[in-house]
């Protein structure tokens, strides 16, 4: 049933286009393996083999130190509305630092000048592989809508305090690995 392409197709993006949130996996060398779940409110295809999304603060800061260690990072969709299907895009990643020219450019063309507060960079995903699989085994789920709590927890900190969070909980890995979120970070 799993399928191999070299790059997007028509089909792969319209599917791409109907989902609401995806999953992006990285690690490095002696590192945990870490998955975390996006919302697609921030996902861009930018061409038949890169992908990118504007990365909002989290808890930690995972993908980003993979990237800048290894930079491997698979992106997974999955359907859990209408017919089933998997689509994972495997390549290699690597984050545009926010504040940064390529960041204000993507930024304007790609997320029409709106930077959600907490926004933190960039993750940019140049990929070799696109991969489907049947999805047979994924539950269906009814869409309800996007969650407000990550705009309220961003309005409640402020610029100050969410910078302030970053200094605390972005900077490193769970593993020590550096994340390069601020020049001056180990």
């Amino acid at each position: 049933m799993a399928k191999d392409f070299a790059a997007l197709t028509e089909h792969h993006r319209e599917f791409i286009g109907r989902q609401h949130m995806f999953f992006t996996a990285s690690a490095a060398r002696g590192s945990r393996v870490n998955i975390s779940p996006r919302s697609t409110d921030c996902f861009r295809v930018m061409g038949d083999n890169a992908a990118c999304y504007l990365d909002r603060t989290g808890s930690g800061n995972e993908t980003a130190a993979h990237m800048l260690a290894d930079g491997r990072l698979t992106i997974m969709f999955c359907a859990v509305e209408g017919p089933p299907l998997i689509l994972r895009l495997y390549g290699r990643g690597h984050v545009i630092p926010r504040g940064s020219a390529e960041y204000a450019r993507l930024l304007e063309e790609s997320f029409a000048g709106v930077e959600p507060l907490g926004a933190r960079q960039i993750v940019w995903l140049d990929f070799d592989l696109v991969k489907t699989s049947c999805g047979y085994g994924v539950p269906l789920f009814e869409y309800q809508a996007e969650r407000d709590t990550m705009d309220k927890w961003a309005n409640a900190k402020g610029p100050d305090g969410i910078e302030a969070y970053w200094h605390e909980k972005n900077v490193a890995s769970m593993d020590g690995l550096p994340t390069g979120m601020f020049a001056d970070s180990p």
